[in-house]
């Protein structure tokens, strides 16, 4: 579930919506949430001081009702 309402948030953000890909995987203390965007939207979804990206996070943790959940934000040119 918090997969899909970040990745429903974060496609209402960038230009590229196609391009968004969500993948969590679980870790021993939670869970990571890996958001991949085109490069050109990448600063649209971290935001000016890291805002935007601040306030996904804190939308996201205050879904996961208490867990711990940690966001990356990549571009899709990264390497893996």
């Amino acid at each position: 579930m918090l997969e899909e309402a970040l990745e429903h948030l974060v496609k209402g953000i960038v230009e590229h919506p196609d391009d968004v890909r969500v993948r969590a995987r679980r870790i021993r203390t939670g869970r990571v949430i890996e958001v991949r965007v085109h490069p050109d939207d990448l600063g649209k979804v971290i935001g000016r001081g890291g805002r935007t990206a601040k306030a996904l996070r804190t939308v996201v943790n205050a879904l996961s009702n208490g867990k711990y959940v940690r966001i990356d934000l990549v571009d899709l040119e990264e390497a893996r």
